[in-house]
């Protein structure tokens, strides 16, 4: 493996850094069902201070070929080039916490390199715990709070928040690897993975990034502010809220996911709140007919869409 310093330049600021802070991270590439990770870091990027105390190798890390960036067209030539980033910020939070906060994409290529970086910047920052958060669509309803499942070595965390805990392969990754290099250091971790109506799959649920931020202040004591994606949400909501009470599939749908999960969480014999009477998760057909009957709906009505 390569030396992993050369994956990333340190800039000045870091050099002010002080010990022990906690590292929250949030990347994107992989499985973002409801816009989740992609509002929560845009929304703490453009609310909080921060400033960058190291960038990684963009050129080295991304497959340009499957994300490819945006360039603009002028009418008659190119401006505003600006490939993907993925860079540490040192940051605070609304009464003034400072925090490390990497974000950016997820790297195609060379995890080890990344993940032994990634271990080299918390053992010079002398960071006291991470935490990431992802997540993911499964069949609940948004009429309900978020639900979590927790992974990590944070058993209060995992005791109090996680309201599913499967046994299961999952497809990884590369923060499900650093987690895992954590853990084998013995090293305060703990990952997030949000539970997305999965018919709001492909939309920006602000519920999303609420249950991000809440989630990342219960394991780091950070505070920060909400009100903007509360007022959001609210008028999300309302929204589907309409398109629901216009659509009696979509209505008969709803209320089947409501009972399971109201079910689950008074104690019902039910393994969890995404399975049927049975207990049987919907089949991956299943679920695509529903967000495509959904998506359809969205589509015919122009002036209640869901950007």
């Amino acid at each position: 493996m390569s030396d992993p310093d050369e994956l990333y330049k340190l800039t000045a600021d870091a050099d002010g850094v002080p010990e022990g802070l906690h590292l929250i991270m949030g990347l994107t590439g992989f499985a973002d069902a409801g816009g989740a990770v992609a509002q929560f870091t845009d929304y703490l990027l453009t609310t909080l201070d921060h400033t960058v105390v190291a960038s990684f190798d963009t050129d080295t890390l991304l497959d340009y070929r499957a994300r490819r960036p945006i360039i603009y067209f002028d009418q008659d030539h190119l401006t505003n080039y600006q490939p993907p980033s993925l860079q540490l910020y040192l940051a605070r939070d609304e009464i003034g916490q400072p925090f490390l906060f990497l974000t950016g994409f997820e790297p195609d290529f060379r995890w080890e390199q990344f993940t032994a970086a990634m271990l080299q910047l918390v053992d010079r920052f002398t960071i006291s715990s991470t935490t990431w958060v992802h997540a993911i669509p499964m069949p609940v309803p948004h009429t309900r709070p978020i639900g979590v499942t927790v992974s990590g070595n944070r058993s209060d965390l995992i005791e109090n928040r996680s309201v599913w805990r499967p046994h299961t392969q999952v497809a990884a990754n590369v923060l499900h690897l650093l987690e895992f290099r954590l853990q084998e250091r013995g090293a305060s971790t703990v990952g997030y993975v949000l539970l997305i109506p999965h018919y709001l799959g492909d939309t920006e649920f602000p519920a999303a990034a609420l249950s991000a931020l809440e989630s990342t202040s219960a394991s780091t004591g950070l505070i920060f502010p909400t009100d903007r994606l509360r007022e959001a949400n609210r008028e999300f909501v309302a929204r589907i809220d309409e398109q629901v009470q216009s659509n009696p599939e979509l209505a008969k749908l709803v209320g089947t996911l409501e009972q399971r999960y109201d079910a689950y969480m008074e104690g019902s014999t039910l393994r969890s709140p995404l399975t049927d009477e049975d207990g049987e998760l919907p089949s991956a057909d299943e679920i695509a007919a529903e967000l495509e009957n959904f998506l359809a709906l969205r589509r015919s009505r122009d002036d209640g869409a869901i950007s």
